[in-house]
């Protein structure tokens, strides 16, 4: 059995059985695959993948825990990597990260300034997606840090850990009914076409929560996975927007007036982490630091070695998250 062998089901299993894909993924030759992944099927004396003359059909049951224990010997594999790499040069290497929009456009800029100016000799490579993209993602070691908001039932394979909070503004241009009202009420809400974030992104489930609760029906008439979007057609009057409250600039968005909505949404709280049993070097650790600062390498350390979710919320029940 060998790590390449390994590599090769793992992928092809990650790019939906296309060998040929996997092949040009990987700079190999498509038939070079499929004679290992024959070898280590017949060393094994079981399938990995079922077939339909040369093509591959699925995964067998047996298949999906070999592949699931290939991906954990890789990602080991990586560790070690990592590990040499940190005592060879603690200061070059590369850091991925899935997020949303609003983090990548509103939230992360800053932090990644900050983080290149100390490791100029660093590559950060960042993924945009839903939730149960980043999780995936994450969870298939593909990027180092997942960052997110909803969605957090999907991050079972990963140490996650609370950032801060946040809460939502209800944008609307200046000649709407609306702009000059000192304090909205959901009934007000309620009656107008909104204009928000799609299911599952970005505290959306708080907005719906509200609305049910008050036994309200809001009037979506229009869903995006990006802020800058709502704005757009806020702008167009096709209703008013319910963004997250960092995603409204003074500067940027002279023509839209924002209102407070705290009073009437639950606060949301975004968090970051990466796969139990991941190498963290020293420049993940201030990445994560410069990101949410109570979150150093001691407190780090500590969720890591928590054996429970349950564990790492202690640790934190005591510590006040910041609001952006």
């Amino acid at each position: 059995m060998k790590l390449q062998q390994l590599r090769y089901i793992w992928e092809v299993a990650h790019h939906d059985l296309n060998v040929s894909a996997t092949a040009q993924s990987l700079y190999t030759s498509q038939p070079g695959i499929s004679k290992q992944i024959r070898l280590l099927e017949d060393e094994l004396g079981v399938e990995v993948f079922a077939r339909s003359g040369k093509h591959l059909t699925h995964i067998t049951p047996v298949g999906e825990t070999i592949i699931q224990q290939a991906g954990e010997i890789l990602r080991k594999v990586e560790s070690i990597k990592q590990a040499a790499h940190e005592f060879r040069d603690e200061k070059t290497g590369s850091l991925s990260i899935a997020t949303t929009h609003t983090q990548a456009r509103y939230a992360l800029p800053q932090v990644i300034s900050g983080f290149i100016g100390r490791y100029p000799d660093v590559s950060l490579h960042m993924h945009q997606g839903s939730p149960i993209q980043i999780a995936e993602l994450a969870a298939n070691g593909e990027v180092d840090f997942a960052i997110a908001t909803e969605g957090l039932d999907l991050f079972g394979d990963l140490v996650m850990l609370p950032c801060y909070n946040w809460n939502r503004s209800i944008v609307v241009p200046k000649n709407h009914p609306l702009a000059t009202a000192s304090r909205v009420e959901l009934q007000d809400i309620a009656e107008q076409p909104i204009v928000t974030y799609v299911f599952g992104f970005t505290g959306r489930s708080k907005l719906d929560e509200a609305f049910q609760k008050e036994g309200l029906e809001p009037k979506v008439v229009f869903t995006a996975t990006d802020a800058d979007v709502i704005k757009t057609y806020v702008r167009l009057g096709l209703g008013i927007g319910i963004i997250a409250d960092m995603a409204h600039d003074l500067d940027e968005d002279p023509d839209l007036v924002a209102l407070d909505a705290s009073h009437l949404f639950s606060p949301s709280t975004t968090m970051i982490g990466c796969r139990r049993g991941t190498f963290l070097r020293g420049f993940m650790y201030d990445f994560i630091e410069l990101f949410a600062p109570h979150l150093d390498r001691e407190v780090v350390n500590k969720a890591f070695n928590a054996q429970s979710r349950s564990e790492i919320d202690q640790l934190f029940e005591n510590i006040q998250l910041p609001f952006r």
